[in-house]
């Protein structure tokens, strides 16, 4: 069992930025991938940034440029460093976690978990 805390969402304006944070506790020694997902009302669930064990990143082609994402194994966390939001970003985000067999490309998922979300909301 893996349990997965967020924190960090919010309201802010265009241009504006937020961290999130996700801390992964249990039975976390499987775990090889981290990152976040967002969905927005009528739009299906995306993937926006990945890191693998070995600091591996990935990000949707769209946040390229202006969010990072960065762990701290020491503490089981992982951050989303969202910058220059824009409305399009307003969605819940969802922190994920788990084992694939290729965690660089997410093929093979073994184990997956997921935290509850949180909302993100850019607007003026």
């Amino acid at each position: 069992q893996v349990q997965l805390v967020e924190s960090g969402g919010g309201a802010v304006q265009p241009g504006g930025s937020l961290r999130l944070s996700c801390a992964a506790s249990g039975s976390i020694f499987r775990i090889n991938a981290m990152g976040w997902y967002r969905q927005a009302p009528g739009k299906r669930r995306e993937l926006v940034a990945a890191i693998t064990s070995d600091a591996e990143t990935h990000y949707e082609d769209s946040v390229k440029g202006r969010f990072t994402i960065s762990r701290d194994n020491a503490k089981n966390t992982v951050y989303l460093q969202m910058n220059s939001l824009k409305p399009e970003d307003t969605a819940v985000y969802y922190c994920n976690a788990g084992h694939f067999l290729d965690p660089a490309t997410r093929i093979g998922v073994e184990d997956d978990y997921w935290g509850q979300g949180t909302q993100v909301t850019v607007s003026s």
